[in-house]
């Protein structure tokens, strides 16, 4: 819990190294033990790196300030005016850094946060998650799934009802909720199991893939597999996020870390494509080719490397030219593309999906396969850590 002035200037350098103590032993508990930090007031300088090593961090709204510069010395290094609150107050961190994971309104609502999420978690890496008991039946039916992917496949649709709807008891405790919206993470129970939900968000920059998103959920990914929480993953993905800003901001870097994430984590992997799975980003959200372990789709899905308008006009352009009735002939093409791409059962008969559910059957049959996963083991080579793309 922090609500401090810094470090004591009077101290000197003594209190420079009582801060990295700190921080060391944040990184030795990093991955071993689960780790909270609740920010109730002002948090600044050096101290920000304690919070920022840990893997939740709760800021409480109009109170709580993170920053390592604060508005005067800004002011007078490069002439920026700027506030406290906007320059490192709860929602600036909540909706623009991504250095905060939680809003509160007040430090009782903060504290209870922390203890919800210590509800979810469970004590070390050597321990399973918590069960929670519950009346909700996993073969209960999600009819209202049956109706949610819009006709038109460029019509957007909210993923948390759906994951709402899969979930024990409709309960759904989002993490990050206001930054990198077109990805949504979080923590829920199926069959009384701690999981944590990674999902494509269609409504927000039609749920590709940027640079911020990636980060979200590739650090998300990397803490469920530390304490061994399972994963599903909700696909509906066109790609990665094209122009200029993604290019030169490092998606490539950035988009990788998801992949990373994904491909290392050892804990049960469970992956529902909804509708698109398009390009690399098929690949990057726990396809079985990255060892996903259960993977199935809905009737809706798209599997293909893009979309039958671009994917025409790239592999059909001399015909398109020399067509009497070009516009005709791109229509009869695109439809090919369609009915050849534009379904699951290619990837079904190929063995990259090992089912085609109707989506009222999601919950009973990601519920069924979590139960045969949960004692999975799976054995990497040795070694003293990966190096993933930071």
């Amino acid at each position: 819990m922090n609500d401090s002035g810094g470090a004591r200037i009077q101290e000197g350098v003594a209190s420079l190294g009582s801060y990295a103590e700190i921080f060391f032993r944040n990184v030795r508990a990093s991955g071993v033990v689960p780790q909270i930090s609740v920010i109730m007031g002002p948090c600044a300088g050096g101290a920000v790196y304690s919070p920022a090593i840990t893997d939740f961090v709760i800021m409480v709204d109009q109170t709580a300030h993170m920053f390592i510069t604060g508005p005067e010395v800004i002011k007078t290094v490069t002439n920026e005016v700027v506030s406290f609150e906007e320059l490192g107050g709860a929602m600036t961190h909540g909706s623009r850094s991504g250095v905060s994971h939680f809003t509160a309104e007040d430090d009782e609502a903060a504290i209870q946060l922390a203890r919800d999420l210590c509800d979810l978690l469970p004590a070390n890496n050597m321990e399973k998650p918590p069960v929670k008991k519950t009346s909700d039946p996993i073969s209960r039916s999600c009819d209202k799934l049956d109706a949610i992917i819009p006709e038109e496949s460029n019509k957007p649709y909210d993923v948390v009802d759906v994951i709402s709807e899969v979930l024990d008891d409709n309960g759904f405790l989002e993490v990050q909720a206001d930054w990198a919206q077109n990805i949504v993470i979080g923590f829920g129970h199926l069959s009384g199991q701690t999981v944590g939900v990674v999902a494509n968000q269609p409504k927000i920059l039609a749920g590709c893939l940027d640079i911020d998103a990636s980060d979200k959920a590739a650090r998300f990914v990397r803490f469920c597999d530390a304490f061994n929480i399972p994963i599903i993953t909700f696909e509906d993905v066109p790609g990665f996020l094209p122009g200029t800003n993604q290019e030169w901001g490092g998606i490539i870097r950035h988009g990788a870390k998801l992949l990373y994430a994904f491909a290392e984590a050892t804990v049960p992997k469970l992956t529902v494509i909804m509708r698109k799975a398009y390009g690399g980003a098929y690949d990057v959200m726990s396809s079985k080719h990255i060892r996903g372990d259960y993977n199935v789709a809905w009737p809706s899905a798209e599997l293909a490397v893009m979309g039958a308008d671009g994917a025409v006009e790239i592999i059909h352009r001399r015909r398109l030219k020399s067509a009497r009735n070009s516009e005709q002939e791109r229509i009869r093409l695109t439809e090919d593309f369609n009915d050849k791409f534009a379904n699951p059962y290619k990837a079904a008969a190929l063995g990259y999906i090992d089912d085609v559910i109707e989506p009222n059957q999601t919950r009973s049959k990601l519920a069924r396969a979590l139960e045969m996963l949960l004692d999975k083991e799976e054995l990497r080579p040795a070694r003293k850590h990966g190096n993933i793309p930071l």
